[in-house]
């Protein structure tokens, strides 16, 4: 009897260890570039598929290195995806396990954002490679308020933000990097505007925020635009900004109503300098823009950018103050884009022609995301 069960009880146990077996996740990468970026799975769908709720670890088959994980909420109060860093080659694939964990694991955070009342109601965020800022109600009115999208420069994987206002001299780089862009009255490195009969139409600052996510390895906001009448026109708005971690482009999502009309013509643009021979690209087919600013006093150059992947672009460079695109925002369907930015002293691009190749790959990815299935 007891040589009848072990056969039986010995294929049971093969039987649930190829079926953990199949319970994978692949990654694959349709491209020619090396990447190292987020995958997002459904919450529910993972749960389910591997029997896990959110404590658990991922890692590496072939390596069995772990990787760091994000439970993605997007302002709700309980998850709606997994977001996991993954490193694939080009052409390549990566196949991932996921096991129960007693304890959650933590992972140092990449990301981060605040709302800045100490500083005229800045908004600011950051990740491990850029730090950005949109400015406030408080600024309003003042000799120095700015419109648009500032960027500070980093050379360190470190999060600044709340180092950078404590000391309050973040205009001087000590090592970490600093503060020398210039926005004015300009869209910065890659703000969004009205723009009706070949004049940008500026709005008040931001009126509200909500944090939706906040690291460790993405975050997302959203910033509030109350009504107001542009063009004899009521227009209100909300972005909602997401920024990974090691990326240099944010993804923005503009939602915007127009009271009169069904359709509201729009610029973004990209701060110049008064350069007599702009480096700059222009790539009319997939809709990006590549700018590589001069040397600012000693401080080096950024390189800024913009990504319109899914509408209609015009670009228009007869503004010496800054280069636009021009495209319209429907209502009830949010407009996509992406900004970006880069600085040469940091040590990943460090030319015009180095930023031009870096903004394409960009686009490439963006085309192309990475392929995820459960297994």
């Amino acid at each position: 009897m007891q040589k009848m069960i072990w056969p039986v009880f010995a294929c049971a146990l093969l039987s649930v260890s190829c079926v953990e077996q199949q319970k994978r996740i692949t990654v694959s990468n349709p491209t020619d570039i090396a990447r190292e970026e987020l995958v997002s799975i459904s919450y529910a769908e993972f749960t389910e598929h591997f029997g896990v709720d959110s404590i658990f670890s991922v890692k590496l088959t072939d390596s069995k290195t772990e990787l760091p994980y994000q439970l993605e909420k997007r302002g709700s109060a309980t998850p709606e995806n997994v977001l996991i860093w993954i490193p694939v080659d080009a052409k390549g694939e990566v196949t991932l396990t996921v096991a129960k964990r007693d304890a959650k694991p933590e992972f140092k955070a990449q990301t981060f954002a605040r709302f800045v009342p100490e500083r005229f109601d800045d908004f600011a965020w950051e990740n491990n490679v850029l730090a950005f800022r949109m400015y406030g109600k408080a600024l309003e009115g003042r000799p120095d308020d700015a419109q648009g999208t500032d960027v500070w420069a980093k050379r360190t994987e470190e999060l600044v933000i709340d180092k950078w206002y404590k000391e309050n001299d973040y205009h001087t780089d000590h090592g970490e990097g600093l503060d020398y862009y210039a926005v004015g009255q300009t869209l910065g490195a890659g703000d969004i505007m009205p723009y009706f009969d070949g004049k940008i139409h500026f709005t008040k600052h931001y009126r509200e925020y909500q944090i939706l996510d906040n690291g460790p390895l993405r975050t997302t906001f959203k910033l509030s635009f109350e009504p107001e009448e542009l063009n004899s026109q009521t227009i209100s708005l909300t972005k909602t900004i997401s920024l990974d971690a090691g990326q240099y482009f944010n993804k923005v999502i503009v939602d915007l109503k127009n009271q009169q009309l069904e359709s509201t013509p729009v610029v973004v643009g990209l701060a110049r300098r008064g350069e007599r021979d702009p480096q700059y690209d222009y790539n009319e087919s997939n809709r990006s823009l590549a700018y590589w600013e001069p040397d600012i006093q000693g401080h080096g150059q950024t390189g800024t950018a913009l990504i319109l992947p899914e509408s209609k672009a015009t670009f228009i460079d007869t503004d010496n103050a800054q280069f636009l695109l021009s495209t319209e925002i429907q209502q009830e369907k949010p407009l996509v884009y992406y900004n970006g930015a880069v600085w040469n002293k940091a040590g990943q691009v460090k030319s015009a022609d180095e930023w031009k190749a870096f903004v394409e790959e960009q686009v490439e990815k963006i085309s192309n995301p990475l392929i995820v299935k459960l297994k």
